[in-house]
């Protein structure tokens, strides 16, 4: 299998001098295409900062970041939002969508910003798949959190990335729900060739990854 993701002595510090945390430090990682990997560690052991360097949203203050082949801190501004918008999905513990439009209308948002039309038979699956195709003309605050959280991954399957980016996408969610959403990106995933990275800090749900990175101060590290 190609290697679809990879990083080499990815570094990011804050501060200078005394004071200096270093979130991330020589993390080399090299993920593959169709992997399920989470990443675990104890709040403040620089996960998310990890997670958002990989997907082009935080830059490094060394190393770099390959997706697909192209080093992506060596683009412009512009070009690099473009390339994160159509390459990379992205799930947050807060859900982040639009509370004005409906359900169906947030699943498509990125593809619109995009200037491209959905392929209706595609998002349909999605919608399907996850199970929320009675739900399509709700508004979000209509939803459940787990409703929420499925239009959220419905929306970073939508328009047919490489990778998915998920930072503690069950943190609002109780255990059932969690087992649930977690069960389905899963099974999305696979259905549709995509390749998770999963950020948690639950233990349970990490065990159902092909393969566990742990993270401690700042270092990576793989389990087992």
């Amino acid at each position: 299998m190609e290697t679809i993701l990879k990083t080499e002595n990815l570094c990011k510090y804050y501060g200078k001098g005394e004071n200096q945390v270093r979130a991330v430090r020589d993390a080399n990682i090299a993920i593959k295409r169709g992997e399920f990997v989470t990443v675990i560690g104890k709040s403040g052991s620089g996960k998310s900062t990890l997670l958002h360097m990989l997907g082009g949203l935080d830059y490094p203050t060394n190393g770099k970041v390959w997706i697909g082949g192209k080093d992506i801190f060596s683009m412009k501004e512009e070009e690099l939002a473009v390339f994160r918008r159509r390459k990379i999905g992205f799930i947050f513990q807060a859900f982040n969508l639009v509370s004005s439009i409906n359900v169906w209308e947030n699943i498509v948002l990125p593809l619109g910003l995009d200037g491209k039309e959905p392929e209706q038979e595609f998002v349909e699956d999605i919608i399907k798949t996850l199970g929320i195709e009675n739900k399509i003309h709700n508004l979000p605050n209509t939803l459940s959190g787990g409703q929420q959280q499925r239009t959220a991954i419905a929306r970073a399957l939508a328009s047919g990335p490489d990778i998915i980016l998920a930072d503690e996408p069950t943190g609002n969610l109780d255990s059932r729900t969690s087992d649930e959403v977690i069960g389905l990106l899963r099974m999305s995933a696979q259905k549709y060739g995509q390749t998770i990275v999963m950020i948690t800090h639950d233990e349970d749900i990490a065990q159902i990854a092909d393969r566990i990175l742990v993270i401690e101060d700042g270092k990576v590290v793989e389990q087992g």
